[in-house]
């Protein structure tokens, strides 16, 4: 049950829009700033953010401190358990107390536990426990954020997850937040959108969850689709298991949109990737790469036709990049250079480790043995520096090489310690992602920087949320808060006519 401080909060945030005002935005696990960017975009205030990470927070400080605000405030970690919004609107010096100062409040939060891909990793700390995964602290905070919303008492909600948040051991999060949300006077919605469909060359499913203050007086809607996708097969099974435990007569979720065939086509990695730099270097001095600095600038590559997407993205509104950008570290691996241009596109790792056998089967008919203990010695040397050590069976997914007429794999946070799912499609070039070319594939703007260690910045990246698929969801809210308080304008006057 709301209170009546609670509702006269929430009028008075109204009757602040409806005079001009622009919402402002409180990000909670705000990572380096993918969705604060596109809600930005969209037109919303970025007022705080709070991500517990260092290195992910210095980038959102970087690229999003507002004009006025010190960059110091901005980049300090803070955890949303032990800091709450009091804190928060504290520290940073907002001129209201916490129920005035944010009008949305949005999540993106940690998927890890949520994830069936990371259950297996969980269980693996935990000694073994299958249930490990129900158990990890971070599956807990979506109970925290509850909290901040009975502090804040936002007009609009968003959170973003993996689908699998829907079939959390048998539980249905995302249901159980909605009714919840529901006693506190909010009206919510979820369903799966995927990036693809909204311009983003990745195909990447995430279950949104949006919910709207019932002094608006609007029920929450999604953005329809900008292009058509056709999912890869696997991705309907998938579908179906996160949709386990969702009821039929869920009052909160809205069914998956087909897109129209009639749409723009999804974005082709090439489409994202053709005008960026070529980078070789890695083949003829390896070392130089090692050495290479992230910040370090290349000009673009001189093309006669640069895509849509491309120009998008270099002149993304106060990230806009003329002539060089930087971020082109890549990992380092000699070995599996010639693997790398061997492998056809859409290739993975059972075909890239077939392909290592057969090198080395032609390099060993090359060369002549004195005696067979000779040619066992030579052949074990050679499997070594040639072929990958891990089992195609048991890791089939480890590598796979871009399509470069199809939008990318989904980008994760393991392209950190690992990127090798993600192998340029070039196969001059065989090698795996850049940092500049992985933030391309999640629409970051060519100027947003990422000032860290390449792993930092691929982890940041991989756990980010798609700024355009984030601008999508942000302006359809947008228009709703907008037709609400219009609305409610009109209702107002006739009244007092």
């Amino acid at each position: 049950m709301m209170t009546a401080d609670q509702d006269r909060a929430r009028v008075l945030k109204v009757a602040r829009l409806r005079r001009g005002g622009v919402p402002r935005l409180l990000e909670l696990c705000s990572g380096c700033g993918g969705m604060s960017l596109g809600l930005k975009s969209a037109g919303f205030e970025l007022t705080a953010h709070v991500e517990s990470d260092p290195a992910a927070a210095q980038t959102y400080a970087l690229n999003l401190t507002p004009t006025g605000m010190t960059n110091k405030k901005w980049s300090l970690p803070r955890n949303m358990v032990k800091s709450s919004a009091h804190d928060l609107v504290r520290d940073l010096d907002l001129p209201v107390n916490t129920s005035a100062a944010f009008d949305v409040l949005a999540a993106g939060l940690p998927c890890q536990a949520f994830a069936r891909i990371g259950r297996s990793k969980l269980r693996e700390i935990a000694g073994g426990k299958e249930d490990a995964f129900r158990k990890d602290p971070r599956a807990q905070l979506y109970r925290r954020f509850l909290n901040y919303v009975t502090d804040t008492q936002p007009l609009a909600i968003i959170i973003e997850n993996v689908p699998d948040i829907l079939n959390f051991g048998g539980h249905n999060v995302p249901e159980e937040i909605c009714e919840t949300l529901e006693t506190m006077g909010y009206r919510s919605a979820y369903t799966i959108l995927n990036a693809g469909n909204y311009g983003v060359p990745q195909i990447r499913d995430r279950l949104f969850l949006v919910a709207l203050a019932d002094v608006l007086g609007v029920a929450p809607a999604f953005a329809p689709a900008s292009h058509y996708l056709e999912l890869p097969s696997g991705y309907e099974g998938s579908r179906s298991n996160a949709l386990k435990h969702v009821s039929h007569d869920s009052p909160h979720f809205r069914p998956i949109r087909a897109p129209s065939k009639r749409l723009r086509k999804a974005v082709s990695t090439r489409e994202a990737l053709a005008d960026l730099p070529r980078i070789k270097e890695h083949l003829s001095d390896p070392k130089s790469m090692l050495l290479r600095r992230i910040d370090e600038k290349l000009p673009y590559r001189n093309i006669s036709a640069r895509s849509n997407y491309a120009r998008l993205i270099r002149s993304w509104e106060g990230f806009e990049i003329q002539s060089e950008l930087d971020g082109h570290r890549i990992r380092v691996t000699p070995r599996d250079f010639p693997i790398f241009a061997s492998m056809p596109h859409g290739a993975d790792y059972p075909q890239a480790h077939e392909i290592a056998q057969e090198m080395l089967a032609e390099a060993l008919k090359k060369r002549r043995f004195g005696s067979r203990s000779a040619m066992y010695y030579a052949a074990a040397k050679l499997r070594k520096a040639m072929v990958p050590p891990y089992d195609p069976e048991k890791f089939p997914n480890k590598w796979w090489k871009l399509h470069p007429s199809r939008p990318s794999r989904t980008l994760t946070a393991h392209m950190g310690r690992d990127t090798y799912s993600h192998i340029h499609y070039d196969s001059a070039q065989c090698r795996t992602l850049s940092v500049r070319e992985a933030a391309r594939l999640q629409s970051f703007p060519d100027g947003f920087r990422f000032q860290c260690s390449m792993n930092a910045a691929f982890r940041q990246i991989g756990n980010a949320v798609p700024p355009l698929l984030a601008l999508a969801v942000g302006t359809s809210l947008k228009a709703q808060l907008e037709q609400a308080i219009t609305a409610e304008s009109s209702s107002t006057s006739k009244r007092a006519a």
